[in-house]
C-alpha cells in the first residue's frame, strides 16, 4: 500500500493528484497482488483494503475514497446487495467489480446495482488499469464482448456468444438460486435475505420454470452443480 499522502510528482516536476483506491476482496493474496499494481501508477494509490463487504464499510468512514474496486463473491453480505448499499450511502462514489466470474451473467446485474464498471480478473493488469482510468474518468467500463451484448439487446438483435437459461433470473432469483447451490435451507435463505419462508418458496417456484427444471429435487441438483463449477473456475485465482 502506498504511503500516506495523494500528490506525487511527475517526471516533469508537476504534481499529480493520486487518486485513492478502496480494494476489497476475501483472498489476501490478490489484495496484494491488486495494490501492488495500483501503487506503481503514478495517477492512483491503495488508500486501503477490507476482506468483506462489513470491514469496507468501516475502511469508507476513516476518509476520502475515490473509487470502489471490489470482488462480489465474499464472505457475509451478497456482492450485489454491497453495491445497493454503497450506492445508497455513497450515491457520488464509483465502483469497479473484479471478479473471476462470468461477465455474462454478472456484468449486468452489477450495472443495474450502480456499479460502473466490470472486469473479470483473466483479463490482465493492463486492461485492469484502462478500466481503473475509464471509471475515475466518470465513463463506464465493460469488455468489448459485453459491450456488443448489450448493443444488440438494444436494437433487438439476439445477444452474440454463448447464452444461459440463469441470465433469466432476476438479481433475487439468483441470490436464492446461488445460496441453494450453497446448500442452505428455505429458513436459511429466508433468514439471509430477510425473507418469509414463502418469498423464497415462491422465488425458488419461479427458478425452477425457468430453467426448466421438473421438482425441487433437479433444481437443488443443478443449483449445487453450477456453484461447483464457478468455484472450480476460480481456483487459478
Amino acid at each position: 500500500m502506498a504511503p500516506p499522502g495523494s500528490n506525487v510528482s511527475d517526471s516533469t516536476g508537476a504534481t499529480v493528484d493520486r487518486k485513492r483506491i478502496l480494494i476489497v476482496d476475501d483472498h489476501p493474496f490478490m489484495r496484494a497482488g491488486l495494490a501492488q499494481l495500483i501503487d506503481k501508477q503514478p495517477g492512483m494509490m491503495v488508500c486501503g483494503e477490507a476482506g468483506d463487504p462489513a470491514a469496507a464499510m468501516k475502511e469508507l468512514e476513516k476518509g476520502k475514497v475515490d473509487l470502489v474496486l471490489t470482488d462480489i463473491t465474499m464472505p457475509g453480505r451478497s456482492g450485489i446487495e454491497f453495491i445497493k448499499d454503497l450506492q445508497a450511502m455513497y450515491p457520488k462514489l464509483p465502483i469497479l467489480v473484479i471478479s473471476m466470474h462470468d461477465e455474462v451473467i454478472y456484468a449486468e446485474r452489477v450495472l443495474r446495482a450502480g456499479a460502473r464498471g466490470y472486469i473479470m480478473k483473466e483479463a490482465g493488469g493492463e486492461n485492469l488499469l484502462a478500466a481503473l482510468r475509464r471509471v475515475l474518468e466518470g465513463e463506464v467500463y465493460v469488455s468489448p464482448k459485453m459491450s456488443a451484448r448489450f448493443l444488440d439487446n438494444m436494437s433487438g438483435r439476439k445477444p452474440r456468444g454463448s447464452t444461459s437459461p440463469i441470465e433469466k433470473l432476476t438479481d433475487r432469483e439468483f441470490e436464492v438460486f446461488q445460496l441453494i447451490g450453497q446448500g442452505k435451507s428455505t429458513r436459511d435463505i429466508a433468514k439471509q435475505l430477510n425473507l418469509s419462508s414463502k418469498t423464497v418458496d415462491v422465488h425458488r417456484g419461479h427458478i425452477k420454470e425457468k430453467l426448466g427444471l421438473q421438482d425441487v429435487t433437479a433444481l437443488v441438483r443443478h443449483a449445487v452443480r453450477w456453484v461447483e463449477t464457478q468455484s472450480f473456475e476460480g481456483l487459478g485465482e
